[in-house]
């Protein structure tokens, strides 16, 4: 920001370089001020987190985010309809851009809570004088194991050249920065790729197709039809390849959609709350939900054993 001259006083300079086209400073007041505040606020919000983590229900830090990007909502739906009354002709963008966000909402929720269920037997055991029967279970995979983060890891990557290009005069550094700047056809192909990849780096990351294997194995129960061990992992690997695949598709068909719509429409009212919001709006209140029955099972469970 202060490179790009949008800080009208910086405020006293404690560190700066001459170069050959002028001095250019490296450490102000604002700069250092901005440290200390960003740096501050990110603890406060950390230790609120944890105390809505310790006394309510649900995740705090992802709560405080949804509220966040609801508290937007009122504000984007208000500008909507200003919009919408002062030019009647974009009356038909505005409906499209909310049944698409609708339909998004809807595949969310299906794709969030969507499993492949894979086929466990327990083998036969002895337990004293008694014998348990082979017993049948299911080992679900999600559809989408990264949630999220891999839209927050490939938009976050997305901005460094732009974030490079604002104070670089390198005409390399200056057409990458152009080619992947924001809402660009370059930048939706490469943010795409990155989603793509950022997926399968974090589906490794949570699930392991060998420690599967192994407590598989640990436990006396197998895959039907697949030898445990080596076999049982490669098949689950398989799975869950192509199970990310379409997780990661899906995911760049939520990141990309309401750009391509508001193009479209021109309707760009709604431009703050992209694919990221929607995805954390619609999995923090399904958590929270599940969490809340959880909270009410459990207490009627305990009422029960009390009477």
């Amino acid at each position: 920001m202060q490179s790009a001259g949008v800080v009208a006083d910086p405020g006293a300079t404690f560190l700066s370089i001459n170069t050959d086209t002028g001095e250019r400073v490296l450490l102000s007041s604002f700069i250092v001020g901005s440290m200390v505040a960003i740096a501050a606020g990110s603890m406060f919000v950390m230790w609120a987190g944890e105390l809505i983590t310790e006394r309510g229900v649900g995740n705090g830090a992802s709560l405080l985010i949804f509220i966040s990007i609801v508290a937007n909502l009122p504000q984007s739906l208000s500008d909507t309809i200003a919009l919408a009354q002062r030019d009647s002709s974009r009356v038909g963008g505005v409906i499209l851009l909310l049944l698409v966000f609708l339909v998004m909402i809807v595949s969310i929720v299906f794709m969030q809570e969507g499993t492949r269920r894979i086929p466990i037997v327990y083998a036969r055991r002895q337990v004293g004088r008694k014998l348990y029967r082979e017993q049948t279970a299911y080992l679900p995979l999600r559809l989408n194991q990264g949630g999220v983060m891999p839209i927050i890891f490939a938009s976050s990557l997305l901005l460094l050249p732009s974030a490079i290009g604002l104070s670089s005069t390198n005409p390399v550094v200056l057409a990458v920065a152009q080619f992947l700047a924001p809402n660009s056809w370059g930048s939706v192909v490469v943010y795409l790729v990155l989603i793509l990849s950022f997926s399968y780096f974090y589906t490794s990351l949570v699930v392991n197709p060998v420690e599967l294997a192994q407590n598989l194995k640990k436990q006396g129960s197998s895959i039907p039809t697949i030898r445990p061990g080596k076999a049982t992992a490669d098949y689950i690997g398989a799975i869950l390849n192509r199970l990310t695949f379409l997780g990661a598709v899906f995911l760049g068909a939520v990141a990309v959609v309401p750009t391509i719509v508001e193009r479209a429409t021109g309707v760009t009212t709604f431009s703050g709350i992209g694919a990221t919001s929607l995805l954390i709006i619609v999995g923090v209140a399904i958590e929270t939900s599940k969490q809340i029955q959880t909270y009410v099972i459990s207490q009627r469970y305990e009422g029960m054993v009390k009477q």
